[in-house]
């Protein structure tokens, strides 16, 4: 399981039009499902990314010291198979390695209820296998790559 956070001023995914979910000040969470992931998996990797210190603290003297969850700060995850693309050879990603569409979606369901389990108290989602328009403001930058496994 792969999740891509960024630190936000704000962020939102919208599909058809419509925005499904948004958030000011957190992470936006890109999750990538792959195969052999599980329950487990998603529950590690949220208790992670939840206590994942990407903020700074109070004072401004550390600028990447202070969770989220420390923070009181939401999340928006947003499912991304692509983040399972192989890429090494060719011009075109392949995605073999990531999980069926019902396990991800499975997988997926079981991170956000992890996250929420571990005190985020906010957790907004974009919609399972739709076409999603996601804007954010990175601020920082800050973008962090966390995975439950070595991809080799």
């Amino acid at each position: 399981m792969i999740a891509c956070l960024q630190r936000v001023s704000s962020a939102s995914v919208a599909v058809d039009g419509e925005v499904v979910g948004a958030i000011e000040r957190g992470l936006l969470v890109l999750l990538g499902v792959a195969k052999g992931d599980t329950d487990d998996d998603a529950r590690r990797l949220a208790q992670r990314v939840a206590g994942y210190r990407l903020f700074p603290n109070e004072d401004g003297s550390k600028p990447i010291d202070r969770s989220a969850l420390d923070l009181g700060h939401a999340m928006l995850v947003v499912s991304q198979f692509t983040l399972c693309a192989d890429t090494h050879k060719g011009m075109r990603p392949g995605f073999d390695r990531a999980a069926p569409p019902e396990l991800a979606e499975a997988l997926y369901h079981v991170f956000v209820d992890a996250l929420r389990a571990e005190g985020i108290e906010r957790v907004e989602t974009g919609r399972f296998r739709a076409s999603m328009q996601v804007a954010l403001v990175n601020d920082g930058p800050v973008t962090v790559w966390l995975e439950t496994k070595s991809r080799a």
